[in-house]
């Protein structure tokens, strides 16, 4: 039941950040938490793609306190959003042979935390007046949130 969960929460962080929560889980898997060893997603633990991942997270969270950047409900924003939530989800529950309720149940995270995650961080712009500190809260939220589940996995 616990991996369900831990699914579901992936997913919610690949909804604030899409890159965090893939990076998050091949760290976890480098690390031996998330076992992926004998699995199709095997190579998620390499070193190449747990650098790649973070590469691309560390982009993802320069890029998106950029003025510039779509907002994340336009098609491909959310789309890449539901992709990387229901991967992280698979990869979550693969060795359980769960992987198709880990992908949906990461799909669905994706869903609340893009939806949830617009809306939070558009009332604390408003607060805040400015939507930078708003957006690194999110950031501080969707990495220490990742780091949570996969340290609990």
């Amino acid at each position: 039941m616990s991996l369900y969960l831990f699914a579901l929460l992936i997913g919610v962080v690949a909804g604030l950040r899409a890159m965090t929560a893939p990076a998050a889980v091949a760290w976890g898997a480098h690390l031996g938490l998330i076992p992926l060893e004998g699995t199709p997603l095997a190579w998620l633990g390499g070193t190449i793609a747990t650098w790649t991942f973070t590469a691309l997270a560390v982009l993802e969270l320069v890029g998106d306190q950029l003025p510039k950047t779509p907002s994340r409900k336009v098609p491909v924003q959310f789309g890449t959003r539901l992709l990387s939530g229901a991967f992280c989800g698979a990869a979550v529950c693969i060795a359980s042979d769960a992987w198709i309720a880990g992908a949906v149940l990461g799909a669905i995270g994706a869903v609340v935390g893009t939806l949830g995650g617009a809306d939070v961080r558009g009332r604390l712009a408003k607060a805040f007046g400015r939507d930078l500190p708003a957006g690194l809260l999110e950031d501080v939220v969707a990495v220490g949130g990742a780091a949570l589940v996969v340290s609990a996995l």
